[in-house]
């Protein structure tokens, strides 16, 4: 198991803290969901981790401090999807994949490196748009080359920031399933995210965000509590069972604002 940690981990700009202090601990074989509403810091604790914006505290993989770590290696580790990517050549969907085992040293379609791609973009249900120019794609479909191209680095861990935007609803179950499946695989996937019954279903880890602090850490069936869901969101709840592959979990989901009165 690897173990990717985080000791006092925060941001500021100026006088703003963007992210509290947080102690975090991450690991290989689990499927994390972090949830928060928009300016929670979900996105800001995942710079962080990865050391793309300044910050104070530290972070460690297996022991070993991320900043001493060469970029290749790190590349090598860590997979990261960036909210709301685009893409900016008109490369095919294969070249874009491809890039994913740059960190590897590899840039050809044959070999070690061309085998990864085909099974991603199997995965990834592209194999039909592999020669299309991605800038002709829809952005749902640019969101899932995105995806595939990090699936492609094979990293230990991948790290991805609202992986669901712009797909619609079977695509949004199918990208949750092939990270269910890399989770189970082995490897260590965190996922930002806002859709709560996705996360019940998918997710073995719920985080919850609120202004820039970590609120709770645990398992579906506990962290979507009604408390939990009512304090982070302000919205009144329902309960709902929610069909796991483990077995069904009753849990708290919104159904609508709370009431200012």
């Amino acid at each position: 198991m690897s173990l990717l940690q985080a000791r006092n981990l925060n941001v500021s700009i100026g006088k703003a803290r963007l992210l509290q202090p947080a102690d975090l601990s991450l690991e290989t074989g689990t499927l994390t969901a972090i949830l928060g509403p928009n300016g929670a810091g979900k996105s800001t604790l995942l710079k962080a981790l990865l050391g793309l914006i300044d910050h104070g505290g530290e972070t460690k993989l297996d022991g070993k401090a991320l900043s001493s770590l060469s970029p290749r290696e790190r590349a090598k580790q860590i997979a990261y999807l960036p909210q709301g990517q685009s893409h900016a050549w008109p490369l095919s969907v294969e070249a874009v994949v491809t890039l994913g085992r740059h960190p590897h040293g590899g840039h050809t379609h044959s070999g070690q490196d061309g085998n990864v791609v085909e099974r991603v973009l199997n995965t990834m249900g592209l194999k039909d748009l592999r020669g299309q120019s991605v800038l002709t794609l829809s952005g749902g479909e640019q969101m899932r080359v995105s995806l595939a191209r990090a699936l492609a680095v094979e990293a230990t861990f991948l790290l991805a920031d609202e992986p669901l935007a712009s797909l619609d609803p079977r695509y949004q179950f199918e990208i949750m399933s092939v990270l269910a499946g890399q989770a189970r695989g082995g490897d260590g996937v965190v996922v930002v995210m806002h859709d709560l019954a996705l996360a019940a279903r998918y997710a073995d880890r719920i985080i919850l965000m609120k202004d820039g602090a970590i609120l709770a850490d645990g398992p579906p069936v506990t962290m979507l509590s009604g408390e939990n869901v009512q304090s982070v969101f302000n919205v009144q709840t329902r309960q709902t069972d929610i069909h796991r592959e483990d077995g069904p979990i009753n849990v708290a989901l919104p159904s609508e604002l709370e009431s200012k009165a």
